[in-house]
């Protein structure tokens, strides 16, 4: 699957449990780890391990398997590596103390609009 379609999948994974805050980083000219970044916020901790659960199945139906996933235990953070687009799941207050779109400020950086 290539890198837009998986990128793609993961947003309607996302949205379809509800996710908030959706913003995809191309990431591809400043790292050789990954080409997007994905980040978004759940309101609970249940919801955000929901969102990564479900990015997960949605992934596997479509023949891809995560390469890691940290964070399910406490769920603050959960992240899902995919390898070509690396998912972020955080609570409101955990997003904003990192500040991933700030660190990554020169990539491409897109917001999602909710459908």
């Amino acid at each position: 699957m290539h890198s837009d379609e998986l990128k793609q999948l993961v947003v309607e994974a996302i949205e379809e449990v509800k996710g908030n805050d959706i913003t995809c980083l191309n990431v591809a000219g400043q790292t050789s780890v990954t080409d997007f970044m994905v980040i978004a916020c759940g309101t609970s901790n249940r919801h955000v391990k929901s969102l990564a659960d479900n990015i997960i199945d949605q992934c596997k139906k479509n023949g891809v398997r995560p390469l890691g996933v940290e964070g399910q235990d406490k769920s603050e953070w959960v992240l899902v590596d995919l390898g070509d687009v690396v998912v972020h799941l955080m609570l409101p207050a955990t997003r904003q103390f990192y500040d991933l779109e700030r660190l990554w400020d020169n990539s491409d950086l897109v917001a999602v609009e909710p459908s």
